[in-house]
């Protein structure tokens, strides 16, 4: 199956399970089909170009990267299993991300208004207490994952330890993670974090792949990364004490604590990825019934 063709599944599952576009109700299959497949790919911005993130910053788009805003973003990730929350900005993706020869990998963009962060802990973390914070955290949430019928994950180690540049106000990090069981030279997930911190929160863009890509595609995330300016007024170094909300915990836990609840991202993203485009529903008994009904429609 051609990955526009997986498009069109995934778009018309989604029409069908929230309706999402009077687009698709009043056409028939075959228009609707196309007429999606088109507002998607119409919503994708493609760089070079300027992304506003929210009220806060902007995103210097490079060339051969796109953007799809939080509507159509939002669809993505729930064609993939996952929810998005009030913090969801958008995807970067391939600019080319339809295309059969499309890399693949995904950027989730968030801003989270946790407020101002100090950073004074990254002078003295252990990063061996971090990574067993978010080993013990993902434990914790597999009850949750076999509860809804997605598989145990386990975090295995860094692949990159946490780095802050103080200068900048950017923090990096990255684990591997692997399905519990997993036969030790899988080519597990790896989540490569990445996050700007702001005067009022921090912009994350956190990367999805695997373990055999991560070498060729961990620069990505970092020209990302430098392609973020917080706009005037928002700024780390305009900090009002007097007046402004300050974070309930400081750096260390966008590794070791908030981190951890976020990594359903592996379970569910990196199936994504790994099946080209095959996208999966997890869980949600009316998406199967649409598929059938979709495939009925089709033969």
């Amino acid at each position: 199956m051609h990955r526009k063709h997986r498009l069109y599944l995934l778009i018309v599952l989604l029409s069908a399970l929230w309706s999402w576009t009077p687009l698709l109700a009043q056409e028939p299959a075959g228009e609707a089909d196309d007429g999606a497949y088109a507002a998607l790919i119409a919503a994708l911005q493609k760089g070079p170009a300027k992304v506003a993130l929210g009220d806060q910053a902007v995103l210097q788009l490079p060339d051969g990267f796109g953007y799809l805003p939080t509507r159509e973003a939002g669809m993505l990730m729930a064609a993939m299993g996952n929810t998005v929350d009030d913090n969801f900005l958008g995807l970067i993706v391939p600019a080319n991300f339809a295309d059969d020869d499309a890399e693949d990998w995904i950027v989730s963009v968030d801003f989270d208004p946790a407020g101002y962060i100090k950073d004074e802990d990254a002078k003295s973390w252990d990063a061996d207490e971090l990574l067993q914070n978010i080993k013990d955290g993902t434990e914790e949430a597999n009850a949750e994952r076999e509860r809804i019928g997605v598989t145990p994950i386990e975090v295995t180690r860094w692949i990159q330890p946490p780095s802050y540049d103080a200068a900048n106000r950017r923090l990096v990090w990255s684990i591997e993670g692997r399905d519990k069981g997993a036969p030790a030279d899988a080519d597990n997930t790896v989540n490569y974090n990445t996050y700007v911190l702001g005067r009022e929160g921090y912009i994350s863009l956190n990367l999805i792949t695997s373990l055999s890509q991560i070498d060729k595609q961990k620069p990505l995330a970092h020209t990302l990364l430098g392609a973020v300016a917080y706009n005037d007024g928002k700024r780390y170094d305009q900090y009002d004490p007097a007046t402004d909300k300050l974070a309930a915990y400081g750096l260390a836990a966008l590794v070791g604590g908030v981190a951890a609840k976020k990594l359903g991202l592996l379970a569910v993203v990196a199936a994504f990825l790994a099946k080209s485009f095959k996208f999966i529903i997890i869980g949600v008994v009316a998406a199967a019934a649409a598929l059938r009904k979709f495939m009925q429609r089709k033969a």
